[in-house]
């Protein structure tokens, strides 16, 4: 089976090509912005017709979520429209997609896990980066009568800039004092999120599914354990999002709903303090 992975060299694409490369029974197509720009309607049409893959992942994003604050109209591009350009070309040569979408089309003010069914947000309450994701779920829907369009959320990895990475060099610098505390959701390894992803092509899914690791947590309790496993005697100090004010508007509330992913792929996420763990060994 062909796998057509875009943004292969990003934080997600580059776990998904490594997992992907590693079985025996699946053939990689992969391809970055430098040979394939999902905002270029021809270019990716040709570029499916020649390979014509059994499966496209679709994990190029404008995903700065504060630059598409001052640049909606490139976040709209690659998100929304080069989402729809993607969907269409799989639909030309009749191949599956799993399309990665982010808890920030939802409008933050839930208590409880969201289900995949939940209305998202009105997109004039919504950021930047959320209604241009909102919009590419809109175009892919839109484009090809079967996807399957992965929500995650707080994704970290090895392959990029992340939240682990982040804290822990202010740390080091001693230049971390305080971490936001009422922001809650559930921290995703990369790894985990791409081995997700492909028990879904596995299992042949469609719809709408939600991938992040088990459990959730504040942001200042994530950066607690990312400094407990890194042996750093540090206390910080939570804060609130009104102390640490960012251009973008981030979701309250943010834990998504596994049930759908768990009947789908008979698995459950590991905790994301076990996934944590993992990232911070093989980063020492």
């Amino acid at each position: 089976m062909k796998i057509l992975v875009t943004g292969a060299n990003g934080l997600l694409g580059s776990a998904l090509a490594r997992q992907i490369a590693a079985r025996d029974d699946l053939t990689l197509i992969k391809t970055d912005r430098g040979q394939l720009d999902i905002t270029m309607a021809d270019a990716v049409l040709e570029t499916v017709r020649r390979e014509r893959p059994n499966w496209i992942v679709n994990c190029a994003a404008f995903t700065q979520v504060d630059k598409c604050e001052t640049d909606e109209a490139l976040a709209t591009h690659v998100n929304g429209q080069g989402a729809g350009h993607v969907a269409a070309a799989a639909a030309d040569v009749d191949a599956g997609l799993i399309h990665v979408s982010t808890d920030y089309i939802f409008p933050g003010d839930a208590t409880t896990p969201i289900p995949t069914n939940a209305a998202p947000g009105d997109p004039g309450r919504l950021s930047a980066y959320g209604r241009s994701k909102l919009l590419g779920e809109q175009r892919v829907r839109q484009a090809h009568t079967n996807p399957t369009i992965v929500r995650t959320a707080w994704v970290y990895g090895h392959d990029g800039p992340c939240f682990p990475a982040a804290i822990l060099a202010l740390a080091r610098e001693g230049k971390l004092k305080k971490v936001v505390d009422d922001q809650r959701g559930s921290p995703t390894y990369a790894e985990d999120l791409a081995d997700g992803i492909l028990r879904l092509i596995d299992a042949d899914a469609t719809g709408d599914v939600h991938v992040v690791n088990d459990g959730a947590c504040t942001w200042c309790e994530f950066a607690v354990e990312i400094l407990r496993l890194a042996a750093i005697d540090l206390s910080i100090q939570p804060c609130t999002t009104a102390e640490f004010p960012r251009p973008a508007k981030r979701p309250a509330y943010s834990v998504l709903d596994l049930a759908r992913y768990e009947s789908l792929t008979s698995h459950r996420p590991r905790h994301w303090k076990d996934a944590i763990a993992d990232f911070m060994a093989d980063a020492s």
